[in-house]
């Protein structure tokens, strides 16, 4: 105990690709480390939506932060929702308790972005955690279920239609999963529901699919996804939607059950972080040692930090790459109580997949699409899933379901009710 207090401490809130990862590469002879999280589980985000679409079961995806720091004898993990920093007197306050600190690094990531629409929230489905993924997942097998029992065309038409809000990588790719299960999966499970009753929409406000991929790549993610009967619509925004009906700015609208937000992401700042440090899209600004501007002792890496430099004038892409790097570099500087060395991101490409053998990369010094896109793309999340056991299991469900399009996990399974307690 003594050693203990003997080390600096550093706290680390978010346990996402930045913070798990910095909190391993910490020196243990000079600090000791407490990770907070709201969750007792390190997610793997860029496959949230093979969760939504059964392809995956969550554990797959998922690793106990406990099992992993068990490992680690300077590192303790705290669960709890971090509320508030005081940056004078060093202390994070949690709906747990508070924390003292020397440093804090804040790597809490981003949520999502409704565009001042905030009735979203209570209406659409999103693709931010485990839990969001599970709940879309449990939605689509509902509307599947529903649709085979209901005898009005019109109202199981409503119950089949998907529509999906914003291109980027996650639009994409939980479009061409639904728009498989209609082409594939539909008549062989569901032999009640026409296929030509479902319907797949995909939305981007702007001129084409995947704006931070090559226009090659949204060309070919296109070209995929309508091979798999998505509607594809760019170039018109959406404007409201009640729950019913979906209405674009130019007058249209679209009568659908279910809507599935991926349009945008935005920071959410701890209280006590002065308005003066935080940037464009809610990042906390810091500088090129991801020290945050204007705050002694305090970081921020990851989605949501923003650093601008030259090549990145508006702050790195929100992608998990630039989290990792930055983890690395910022371990590598407080160890040696040193920051001398400058952050520059190495970008090693883009890459979505939509569908089997349907798949676009852009990497530094090539361009992959089809099928060595998609092995590529499998091969690259395989390697950055945590743990051997999870890789096996992911790994063997997608071979699995590549020879055979039949997966096991279309279950819907909803938490029941808990028994009434006391609150303290």
């Amino acid at each position: 105990m003594s050693t203990e207090k003997k080390l600096q401490h550093i706290v680390i809130v978010g346990g996402g690709f930045a913070g798990f990862l910095l909190a391993k590469r910490i020196n243990p002879e000079k600090f000791r480390v407490t990770l907070v999280d709201r969750k007792n589980f390190h997610a793997f985000p860029p496959l949230f939506y093979q969760i939504a679409s059964s392809g995956l079961e969550p554990a797959a995806i998922c690793f106990p932060f406990r099992k992993e720091l068990r490992k680690l004898r300077h590192v303790r993990f705290h669960m709890g929702e971090a509320l508030a920093v005081d940056t004078q007197k060093q202390i994070l306050t949690t709906n747990t308790g508070n924390i003292n600190y020397d440093y804090l690094v804040l790597a809490t990531g981003t949520t999502n972005n409704f565009f001042n629409m905030p009735e979203l929230r209570e209406r659409v489905y999103t693709l931010k955690s485990t839990a969001e993924a599970i709940r879309l997942r449990n939605e689509i097998l509902f509307c599947l279920e529903r649709a085979c029992t209901c005898a009005d065309p019109e109202s199981r038409r409503t119950l089949l239609c998907f529509t999906v809000v914003g291109g980027g990588p996650t639009g994409v790719e939980i479009a061409g999963a639904l728009g498989e299960m209609k082409k594939y999966i539909l008549s062989r499970e569901y032999p009640e529901i026409s296929p030509c009753d479902m319907r797949v929409v995909i939305v981007e406000g702007s001129d084409r699919l995947l704006q931070n991929m090559s226009t090659e790549a949204s060309t070919k993610s296109r070209q995929y996804l309508e091979q798999l009967e998505v509607e594809v619509i760019t170039g018109h925004t959406m404007k409201s939607f009640d729950g019913t009906y979906v209405s674009f700015d130019n007058g249209d609208k679209i009568k659908c059950h279910t809507l599935i937000w991926t349009a945008g992401i935005t920071g959410e700042p701890l209280k006590g972080i002065p308005e003066t440090s935080i940037g464009k899209g809610r990042r906390i600004v810091t500088d090129e040692y991801n020290r945050v501007v204007g705050c002694e002792n305090l970081f921020a890496i990851g989605d949501i930090a923003l650093l601008t430099e030259k090549n990145y004038p508006k702050g790195h892409p929100q992608v998990a790459q630039v989290a990792i790097q930055q983890s690395k570099l910022l371990a590598k500087n407080l160890n040696r109580n040193s920051f001398e060395t400058p952050f520059r991101y190495k970008d090693k490409g883009n890459m979505a997949t939509i569908g089997r053998n349907r798949a676009v990369a852009d990497l530094p010094y090539l361009k992959l699409y089809g099928r060595p896109a998609w092995f590529t793309w499998m091969g690259v999340h395989l390697v950055s899933i945590l743990g051997m056991k999870n890789k096996i299991i992911t790994f063997l469900n997608w071979c699995w379901y590549y020879f055979t399009y039949n997966a096991t996990l279309r279950l819907l399974i909803r938490p029941t009710r808990y028994p009434k307690r006391n609150e303290e």
